[in-house]
């Protein structure tokens, strides 16, 4: 690992606000979120030394991964009381499947999948639990529990955009994951995270404290499936029986 990505630093600031209620989950979570920044895989990846058979992996699990959140932002935005939320909730979806879509479509096209590949794929452990936490929290929980097990999947990706550029500055023209690390990069992103948390304070003020606790836990366990989906591409995961 090149010394220079010393991604755990903290960052001095951000380019979205973050609200009370963010920073409370995001302190709540703060080993599980190091260790998420912190993991092989990213290093990897950053370096360009990551084997495209893994890279492959994650994408085929990530492309999935993003059918479930969008299920997961469709099933909040059909709780919320106001059309802005609501229209917010359903451009998440639209986001997650038709954005960060054409991203996956360009690495099949370089990687050698395509849409048959994707409906056959079996999904790892780990994939499969981080998804039904996000629908069992979009179904059963309150709308700040729901919401809180959503936001750290962005806000992670984000945050290791702005890692990555302090750390490695340009990106090189031949590294061979330019246009991941490009996408994270993405300034409209960060208008998506002042949204995002904007409402993840609304909806923590207009509850009580149990629900609030409830959430805060939902965020952190997000973030150890964030750390655990680097693990299962990395490893290459597969059932055990």
């Amino acid at each position: 690992m090149p010394p220079s990505l010393t991604l755990t630093d903290p960052l001095d600031t951000r380019p979205f606000p973050v609200p009370p209620f963010a920073e409370a989950c995001l302190e709540h979570a703060r080993e599980a979120w190091r260790k998420a920044v912190d993991h092989p895989f990213v290093h990897a990846l950053a370096e360009g030394t990551l084997e495209a058979e893994t890279f492959k992996f994650y994408q085929m699990q990530d492309a999935r991964y993003l059918e479930a959140f969008a299920d997961a932002s469709s099933l909040l935005s059909t709780r919320c009381s106001t059309p802005d939320d609501t229209l917010w909730f359903i451009d998440a979806a639209r986001l997650a499947l038709v954005v960060e879509g054409e991203l996956h479509e360009g690495y099949g096209d370089k990687l050698g999948y395509g849409p048959e590949d994707l409906r056959a794929l079996k999904l790892t452990p780990n994939n499969r639990a981080y998804q039904d936490h996000m629908i069992r929290q979009a179904q059963t929980g309150t709308l700040v529990e729901g919401v809180a097990a959503l936001t750290p999947c962005p806000w992670l990706y984000i945050e290791l955009g702005l890692r990555l550029e302090r750390e490695m500055g340009d990106i090189p023209a031949d590294h061979p994951y330019a246009d991941w690390l490009a996408m994270y990069r993405d300034p409209d992103f960060y208008e998506y995270m002042d949204n995002l948390l904007e409402r993840l304070q609304r909806f923590a003020e207009a509850t009580n404290a149990d629900a609030r606790e409830r959430a805060r836990t939902a965020f952190t366990t997000s973030v150890r499936y964030e750390w655990m989906f680097w693990e299962q591409a990395w490893t290459r995961q597969e059932w055990p029986v």
